[in-house]
């Protein structure tokens, strides 16, 4: 039974069923290229037992190859094109840019040098190496409900080898931070100032449109008031940069319109005078949103909520979020289940910043739908403590019901007995292992990928990596 993605719509697109029907783009290679033995290196057999484990699923290299068929909303025609790198040969690099913690710049150097890194990926002698432009241009393109599918076929395949019997679950909340640097209302005006000075830089250089640059009096403007000691000293600087701000973004807005009416003498000079509008007007509706919330909290005095604020024109898609009055995060809430073997059997990333409590009947109906049966016990932090959880998870079939904090809730009604209490409250601790190994290892700690898409895409890819590794090490260490 295939469950439904992690909340976010997937265009359902044709599946291709023959094993390359696109000339220019093959789904699994007719023959493998030549490449030297492994070597006796722990981490070239951990690649080889991963490359095992995607040799068994085929399928995942078919919904790569769908992914990779389209652009643009469009399917790419056959047999028009270069042939271009094959659907497994983007999975695996995809999988051994996560695993290894690569740049584009990295793992093509990697692909170029490292036998083994070769061997895994499938690029032969004869071949090759692909730049950082394609590795990037191919691994992007691959959608976050795509290697959420192939993240559930590695789990479902972990259950069928008998290293996830799917009876345990732990289920406990991180945050994957976005790729942005710390918030102020000063700097948010001064990235918009920056931005829209340099794309109309950009015009004037090619198409020779005049405009006024405030970029050195914003700059200052922000320096000083991050060197003020009081509000207000702060406030008369703040007056005089949302000035400015307003100033270069009604420049930005009418130079946009020059854009549009301006006589271009090929169809590339239209099209990057298009390109630069286009920009210009993506920036304006966060640039007036940034400006209005600077107005509401440093000349009215409000607290402008949570959901109302912005903290990045960059990554509009950034929440706030706040646990247990510690640290405020900049990024996403990440809900993940594990199971006994340690492999994250399911990954939700959520908007905003929902109550954890109002996530545990989710995770669990997930969870079922996964395995096909309800796991006989589950465990929580104390965030996801209610009465109401506590029935509706037994109401599935989940015999014990352990919160790590009782809330007033007693044992007798949770587990079977005192013993099984503790065991499952120490089976939940264990969660947290896998979150710090999540974001040692696997990149979790902070998306480097722009967008609220290609950060799903990100961390689920992450996810992917980390139990194939968990896969490979379960299988190698029972044929010891």
């Amino acid at each position: 039974m295939e469950i439904k993605t992690d909340g976010y719509p997937f265009s359902e697109r044709t599946p291709i069923h023959s094993k390359n029907e696109d000339p220019m783009r093959k789904n699994l290679l007719d023959q493998l290229p030549l490449a030297p033995e492994p070597i006796a290196h722990a981490h070239a057999q951990e690649l080889a037992g991963i490359s095992r484990v995607l040799d068994e699923l085929p399928e995942a290299a078919r919904l790569v190859h769908e992914d990779l068929s389209w652009r643009g909303g469009r399917r790419v025609q056959v047999g028009k094109g270069r042939e271009g790198m094959a659907a497994e040969q983007v999975l695996r690099a995809g999988v051994l840019r996560q695993l290894a913690g690569f740049s584009y710049e990295q793992l093509s150097f990697a692909l170029a040098d490292s036998t083994t890194y070769r061997r895994f990926c499938r690029i032969g002698y004869e071949q090759d190496p692909p730049k950082k432009s394609t590795l990037q241009k191919n691994i992007k393109q691959v959608q976050a409900a795509t290697w959420e599918r192939i993240s559930q076929k590695v789990v479902r395949r972990a259950n069928e080898l008998g290293v996830e019997k799917g009876t345990k679950m732990r289920t406990d909340c991180m945050v994957v931070e976005s790729n942005i640097h710390h918030p102020t209302d000063s700097s948010l005006l001064w990235d918009c100032v920056r931005v829209f000075s340099r794309l109309m830089k950009r015009a004037k250089k090619k198409f020779g449109l005049a405009f006024q640059s405030h970029r050195l009096r914003a700059k200052r403007r922000a320096l000083e008031i991050n060197n003020a000691n009081t509000s207000e000293e702060r406030k008369p600087l703040y007056r005089d940069l949302v000035g400015v701000c307003e100033q270069t973004l009604l420049q930005a807005q009418t130079m946009a319109e020059k854009l549009d009416r301006l006589p271009c003498e090929n169809v590339m000079d239209a099209m990057l005078a298009g390109a630069l509008a286009g920009e210009m007007r993506h920036f304006v509706p966060l640039a007036n949103q940034v400006m209005a919330q600077t107005e509401r909290r440093i000349f009215r005095g409000e607290s402008v909520p949570a959901t109302e604020k912005i903290v990045s024109i960059f990554e509009p898609h950034t929440d706030i979020i706040i646990k247990d009055n510690r640290d405020t995060e900049y990024g996403h809430k990440v809900c993940l289940t594990t199971g006994a073997s340690a492999i994250v059997t399911d990954v939700v990333v959520e908007r905003g910043n929902p109550a954890d409590y109002t996530l545990a009947t989710k995770m669990v109906e997930r969870q079922k739908a996964i395995f096909g049966k309800a796991p006989k016990q589950t465990s929580f932090d104390g965030g996801f403590a209610t009465r109401s959880n506590l029935a509706q998870i037994k109401a599935l079939g989940v015999d014990d019901v352990v919160f790590h904090k009782r809330r007033g809730i007693e044992v007798e009604q949770m587990a079977s007995s005192e013993r099984v209490y503790k065991k499952l409250r120490a089976f939940r601790a264990g969660i947290e292992g896998t979150i710090s190994f999540l974001k040692r290892v696997f990149g979790l700690e902070r998306c480097v990928w722009r967008g609220f898409d290609s950060f799903r895409a990100y961390v689920h890819a992450g996810v992917l990596a980390c139990n194939l590794l968990v896969v490979a090490r379960h299988v190698l260490a029972a044929a010891k």
